[in-house]
């Protein structure tokens, strides 16, 4: 039976001291904002216990017919902790006293199935929370659901969820890399890996660098369906619709460029990505806000009064401003 080398070891322990810490740090985070919050609430999910803004999220989700939230009500806050707990321990275990490949791959495949069940069991949870809603609730509407998002954002009313693990979670899930990476190690595959393929890897990893560098594309805007996120009404005219998408990947869309720049300096805590302006030359095309050439103000007559008017070339821009009697601006003077 091969020992482990002394570098497995270490990286067994610390994978053991990561799945421990996840019993004190919350282990996922539900973060909710709508524009009578400002400032967010967040659902905190510990592996005993629900932290954050618990009882006025229940409070707001009781007009809507959902459950209210105790941790008593969830017997996974009771097992959670003590599976948590035997990971982290069979985790320093196998590096301090099995050290063998075999006992790495059995806990390496016994961790990874509690993770997927887990996150089975999360969202069948979260299934539940938001169908199985009370018939005599003050507000209803007739086949909406609001089941949040397993990861990633989902629009629910006006409230904008965001589902993310928190700090406990990537602890977990960097012991789980850390014993991935033992076994690969041990087993050689690495090695062989880089040798066989290490052609491959030289051509593919530009290809993943630049596609992971390509920024996310704006989302189209519909007329006559999509609300300015600034001034609540309905965006009917496409030649000065904006898009404003944040680091968590929320959009939030609008009428005029206008409206656009005063959400984001009302909304400094909702970290924009990056801003999309319609191309007035063009029919419906969102362009980088950031390289477009803009002109202001003269016949330009825009939804909120903003008057600019967005152009993907400086010849278009400087084609229109001379038929509307407008004067040439930038972007960094519209936004300070």
């Amino acid at each position: 039976m091969t020992s482990l080398s002394k570098s497995s070891v270490i990286m067994l322990i610390l994978a053991g001291i990561c799945i421990l810490s996840a019993i004190y740090f919350p282990i996922w985070r539900i973060e909710l904002d709508a524009p009578q919050y400002p400032e967010g609430l967040a659902l905190l999910i510990y592996a005993n216990r629900l932290g954050g803004e618990v009882e006025i999220i229940n409070g707001l989700n009781h007009y809507i017919g959902m459950k209210t939230l105790h941790a008593e009500e969830f017997i996974e806050f009771t097992v959670l902790p003590y599976i948590i707990g035997f990971f982290g321990i069979w985790a320093i275990i196998v590096g301090l006293y099995f050290k063998s490949r075999r006992s790495v791959l059995i806990l390496l495949i016994t961790f990874a199935l509690f993770g997927v069940l887990a996150m089975y069991d999360f969202w069948r949870w979260e299934y539940a929370y938001g169908h199985d809603l009370d018939p005599t609730a003050a507000i209803q509407i007739p086949g909406m659901a609001y089941q949040p998002p397993l990861i990633g954002f989902k629009q629910l009313l006006n409230f904008g969820a965001f589902s993310i693990p928190d700090l406990g979670g990537w602890m977990m899930l960097t012991g789980g890399v850390l014993i991935g990476l033992v076994y690969v190690i041990e087993a050689g595959l690495l090695n062989r890996f880089f040798n066989k393929n290490i052609k491959t890897i030289v051509w593919i990893l530009p290809l993943i660098t630049f596609m992971s560098c390509s920024p996310d594309g704006p989302e189209p805007i519909t007329l006559h369906k999509d609300t300015c996120a600034f001034c609540k009404m309905s965006i009917a005219e496409d030649h000065f619709a904006a898009e404003l998408i944040t680091k968590k990947g929320r959009v939030f869309k609008f009428d005029d460029i206008m409206c656009m720049i005063e959400f984001k300096n009302e909304n400094p805590d909702k970290e924009a990505k990056s801003h999309y302006v319609h191309n007035y030359a063009a029919k419906n095309v969102l362009i980088p806000a950031e390289t477009a050439h803009f002109i202001k103000g003269g016949a330009l007559r825009s939804p909120m009064a903003g008057n600019i008017a967005a152009f993907k070339t400086e010849l278009e821009a400087i084609e229109f401003q001379k038929q509307l009697q407008a004067e040439k601006i930038d972007w960094n003077s519209l936004i300070q």
